[in-house]
């Protein structure tokens, strides 16, 4: 039983090893598309405040009456083992759902990447409208926010408005989920005193900056959601890595000590398996090593009287620890 204990402790540390090896290689490479992906979030985040600042400049807002149709774009990526960043997205756009189906509005998803979807599927399927694959695998780019926007556009969804839902990364280790307003052309087109600031807006000009600024706001999002993304798995790997380490430790331990009590408990057997029988003496030493700076010496004592009488044995075990 004891063997077959050893057996399975040295399995479990193969394994365990194995996985430290996995975890140290994904916080390195996650480490470094964090590194390309911070660096790239600085012009996305230029462009995506710029396309917000008609809706700021204007105050454009579609009227409580009238917005009864709302669109949700909920940005995750297809990988996960980066810790809680795709349920927090999917926690918020529940809430969102909850708030505008109990308001009596109706709310369609747009769910980007596989793990939103399957956060959302079985509870709120009749919601989504859309789903988009292949986020994460590469960096996003402005033709995927592209893509997107397309396909809600070309869907046939009328919209009144709606908002982007993603993390937006504040630091290494942290990020926040946040959400970025955005509004159909008839909404910004009809904001009436809101849009008087601005003379001369041909529709054809107005729907082309709407558009424009739905992709750079998707591309925002995507933008911020990666980073945070990598910067989330670049931490989880690192305390999976410690974990194991840990793991490893403790199990060295068991490992040792079980195999301390194996040999003691087999020396133990030898030495009260010899019967005693009639004095005949011989000496001799066995020395056991337990670990690499521990030994055990058992010193057997074996007295005779006459060669032509059976010995006797008579046994003293001493454990010396160095």
């Amino acid at each position: 039983r004891n063997m077959a204990t050893l057996k399975d402790i040295t399995i479990r540390l193969k394994s365990i090893k194995n996985i430290q090896k996995i975890t140290k290689s994904m916080k390195m490479v996650a480490a470094a598309k964090y590194a390309r992906a911070e660096r790239q979030l600085k012009p996305a985040r230029v462009y995506g405040t710029g396309s917000l600042a008609l809706y700021e400049k204007a105050d454009i807002k579609a009227p409580e009456e009238k917005a009864a149709k709302h669109v949700i774009i909920g940005v995750t990526s297809d990988r996960g083992l980066c810790g809680a960043i795709h349920s927090g997205v999917a926690k918020t756009i529940k809430s969102e759902i909850a708030n505008l189906t109990g308001a009596g509005k109706e709310v369609m998803v747009i769910n980007v990447g596989d793990k939103l979807k399957a956060l959302l599927h079985r509870t709120h399927g009749k919601h989504i409208m859309l789903n988009c694959k292949e986020i994460g695998r590469k960096p996003p780019t402005f033709g995927d926010a592209s893509v997107i926007a397309a396909e809600l556009l070309n869907s046939g969804y009328e919209f009144d408005q709606g908002s982007v839902i993603f993390n937006r990364f504040r630091s290494v280790i942290s990020y926040k989920t946040d959400q970025k307003p955005i509004y159909s052309i008839d909404t910004v087109a009809n904001s009436g005193k809101s849009m008087g600031i601005y003379d001369d807006i041909d529709a054809d000009v107005l729907r082309n900056y709407q558009e424009f600024t739905l992709v750079n706001i998707i591309y925002l999002a995507l933008r911020e959601s990666s980073t945070s993304e990598q910067s989330a798995r670049m931490t989880a790997m690192d305390s999976a890595s410690n974990n194991a380490s840990e793991m490893i430790d403790k199990l060295t331990l068991t490992f040792n000590r079980t195999r301390q009590a194996v040999i003691t408990k087999e020396l133990i057997e030898i030495i009260s398996g010899a019967a005693p029988v009639d004095n005949h003496s011989v000496n001799w030493s066995l020395a056991v090593p337990l670990e690499t700076t521990r030994c055990c010496s058992v010193i057997r004592n074996v007295r005779s009287s006459s060669p032509t009488q059976q010995p006797a044995f008579t046994c003293k075990v001493v454990l010396l620890y160095v």
